[in-house]
């Protein structure tokens, strides 16, 4: 497979976009796979909300960007916009960030559609609305969104979120797995490691808990806090309400990806105390820098990091102050400071945006073809010759091109797509 998109049109609909001042790691999800399709040839439109200030139209970096509604309104609004262009596209990368946009009811049963899903929101309904509104959240994250998608399939970002898909909403229908991607970064030639030094970084809401880094900066440690959201003046409160924590913690808010690079490739740790990720993109990028994470034992989370290798999970019944001590204490070592610092750079190095994006063109490309995005195998395969990791439309068009299934997948093998001696956990 080539994933040769040459004249093929895409429409990928996400609720928002990077520029976008609520954007976060599911909108640079949408636009790398929009570049990434982009460079292979298709036609690629952008359907997304419109935050106050941006224009209706927009096109960067070859894709053209239409902007409609609110933070609700962007759904009618969307499924208006395809419903007056149903012949225009030949395939919808349909991104589910809770709620879905439901665009197999607008569209002829003919277009393939990819329901592209980060992490199973239920409980966080409950963090963000009123009991009403997250009762409804869950209504059409689960069973309405099983029916209108009963005849596509799924994308999902990580074995986390298959499985949760699979026991929390009770999906049913093929979820083929194409994971986050980490840039390619140096640690700056300048950015000696501060042992007492770490970095948060994320958007300031909620369900990422920022507050829970508190009781580490008791115990003597400085936490940089990088990015903005709603969250951020109770962060600033309960810091305040230490004495002595005002300037260990300081909070930059929204920073360029240079200084915020900085920051991160000085720092000994990097935390997340998130209650649940599709994946933690920013776990990823810190790993490129060799800068390893702490977070907890979460969904998502539990597969962006690889515990005692590229950082540590928090197990329930353990404290997060005490689990960053003791890796404190690991990376005091020189000799293993060095070797935590290369796994993390390998980890990320397996995982690219390029590598990505070639494998949902290979999908969208096999998809276009068979015209659905149903394959006839459950699960990912080895195939031969080449040894070649495979799924849904991708693995039918290889066996019909004379290929032979050799064997199931390891999950590492599902998540990487490629064969690899690694057999642990991903």
């Amino acid at each position: 497979m080539t994933g040769d998109l040459r004249g093929t049109r895409v429409a990928v609909v996400n609720w928002r976009d990077p520029w976008h001042p609520q954007a976060g790691g599911a909108e640079r999800y949408a636009w790398e796979m929009a570049r990434g399709l982009t460079a292979r040839g298709a036609e690629v439109t952008f359907l997304t909300a419109r935050a106050p200030g941006q224009s209706r139209r927009d096109r960067r970096d070859g894709i053209g960007i239409v902007r409609r509604g609110g933070r609700f309104t962007v759904y009618p609004r969307i499924l208006g916009y395809l419903l007056g262009r149903r012949s225009s596209f030949d395939i919808v990368l349909d991104c589910q960030n809770g709620i879905p946009f439901f665009t197999p009811l607008v569209l002829p049963r003919r277009v393939p559609v990819l329901c592209v899903m980060h992490h199973v929101h239920t409980a966080q309904f409950g963090v963000h609305f009123p009991a009403w509104l997250a009762g409804a959240g869950r209504l059409l994250e689960g069973p309405a969104a099983r029916l209108a998608y009963r005849r596509q399939a799924c994308v999902a970002v990580s074995p986390s979120t298959v499985a949760a898909m699979r026991d929390r909403l009770r999906w049913t229908g093929p979820i083929y797995l194409v994971p986050n991607g980490s840039p390619r970064l140096c640690p700056p030639a300048s950015a000696p490691r501060q042992p007492s030094r770490l970095v948060w970084v994320g958007r300031l809401v909620a369900h990422k808990r920022a507050e829970l880094i508190v009781p580490v900066a008791e115990r003597g440690f400085a936490i940089d806090v990088i990015g903005r959201g709603p969250s951020a003046a109770a962060l600033s409160a309960a810091i305040r309400s230490v004495p002595g924590l005002t300037e260990a913690v300081p909070l930059h808010g929204f920073l360029a990806d240079t200084d915020k690079r900085d920051i991160v490739a000085r720092s000994l740790l990097h935390l997340n105390t998130s209650q649940g990720e599709g994946w933690g993109l920013c776990v990823l990028e810190a790993a490129a820098l060799g800068v390893p994470t702490v977070a907890y034992d979460v969904e998502g989370l539990r597969d962006a990091v690889r515990d005692g290798e590229t950082g540590w999970l928090v197990k329930d019944g353990e404290d997060l102050a005490d689990v960053v001590e003791r890796a404190a204490k690991e990376l005091a070592d020189p000799v293993r400071r060095d070797q935590v610092a290369a796994r993390c750079r390998d980890w990320a190095a397996r995982l690219s945006w390029d590598r990505s994006t070639a494998r949902m063109a290979e999908l969208v490309a096999a998809s276009v073809k068979a015209g659905t995005a149903q394959g006839n195998q459950d699960g990912a395969w080895v195939v031969i010759p080449g040894e070649i990791v495979a799924e849904g439309p991708v693995l039918d068009a290889l066996i019909a091109g004379g290929a032979t299934i050799l064997r199931p997948a390891t999950p590492v093998e599902r998540l990487l797509g490629e064969v690899t001696l690694d057999s642990g956990p991903p």
